[in-house]
C-alpha cells in the first residue's frame, strides 16, 4: 500500500539552519577548554590551568550576550520551558516545536552546566591555595571569602563539573546509540532535518549570515578582552 500524497507530504523534512556558527564554535571551545581544566586541575599544572580558566570566562561572558542577540533558537527564550513543558517531554508528549533546538531536558542540562561553570570560574577567580596559586580578584575580597572560594573550587565544585562532563557524554551517547537522535551532525554542520508533519507553518531558522558572524566576532573580542583585564589583575 502507498501513501498519499498528502501523508507522504506529512513526513517531508526541512533542512533548517537551528545552530548558528558562532554557537557551535562556542560549543566545541567550551568542551575543549573544560576538558583541559579538568586536566590541568587534576595534574596540577596551574598556569595553564589559569589560562584555561580566563578562556572559560570569556566563553560564558559571550554565552551570555549571545543568549539573547543570538540565532533564533540559541536565545535563551527559545529553551526556557514551563515545568508542564518538562512534564509532558518526559510522558513523551513534547510539543514538536520542544525538538528542534534543546528539549525541555537538554535545556536543563546547559542552564546546570552553564551555572556551576559560572560558579567555579567566580570561585577560582578568589581562590588561594596559599602555595603556588591565586585567583587575581583575591586581595579584593576578604580572607573568609576566599577561604570559602578556595574550598568549593577545590573540591565540591571540581567533582561536580566532572561529574556534569560525564553526564553530559553519557546522555549523548544514549540518545544517538539508544534513541536514534541526530545530536553530533546538527551541531557541526547546524543544519537539521525538520519534519512537516504536525506544524502549521515553517519552522523558522536561526540567522547565520556574515552580519551575523561579524557581530559575533565583536562581542566575542570584547568577552576576552575582559577576560584578559581580569587576569592582568593577577598579582
Amino acid at each position: 500500500m502507498t501513501d498519499s500524497p498528502a501523508a507522504a507530504a506529512s513526513r517531508q523534512a526541512t533542512r533548517t539552519r537551528v545552530w548558528d556558527l558562532p554557537t557551535r564554535l562556542f560549543h566545541w571551545a567550551l568542551a575543549a577548554a573544560v576538558i583541559g581544566l579538568i586536566a590541568t586541575g587534576l595534574g596540577g599544572v596551574m598556569e595553564w590551568h589559569f589560562r584555561l580558566g580566563y578562556t572559560v570566562l570569556a566563553l560564558l561572558l559571550f554565552r551570555l550576550l549571545w543568549g539573547f542577540v543570538g540565532g533564533r533558537w540559541s536565545r535563551f527564550a527559545a529553551f526556557v520551558y514551563a515545568p508542564g513543558s518538562l512534564l509532558a517531554y518526559l510522558r513523551g508528549r513534547a510539543h514538536p516545536d520542544h525538538l528542534i533546538g534543546h528539549t525541555p531536558l537538554g535545556a536543563l542540562s546547559v542552564f546546570a552546566v552553564l551555572a556551576i561553570l559560572a560558579l567555579q570560574v567566580a570561585t577560582g577567580l578568589v581562590a588561594d591555595d596559599e602555595i603556588s596559586a591565586a585567583g587575581p580578584l583575591t586581595r579584593f575580597v576578604s580572607s573568609d571569602l576566599v577561604s570559602l572560594a578556595t574550598g568549593w573550587h577545590s573540591t565540591q565544585g571540581k567533582w561536580i563539573v566532572i561529574a556534569l562532563a560525564s553526564l553530559h557524554v553519557l546522555a549523548v551517547l544514549f540518545y544517538v546509540v539508544v534513541k536514534r537522535h541526530r545530536l553530533v551532525a546538527p551541531m557541526l554542520s547546524g543544519d537539521k532535518d525538520i519534519a512537516a508533519a504536525d506544524r502549521a507553518a515553517p519552522v523558522a531558522g536561526s540567522r547565520d549570515d556574515a552580519a551575523s558572524r561579524g557581530f559575533a566576532l565583536v562581542l566575542a573580542l570584547l568577552c576576552a578582552g575582559v577576560a584578559y583585564w581580569v587576569s592582568s589583575l593577577r598579582a
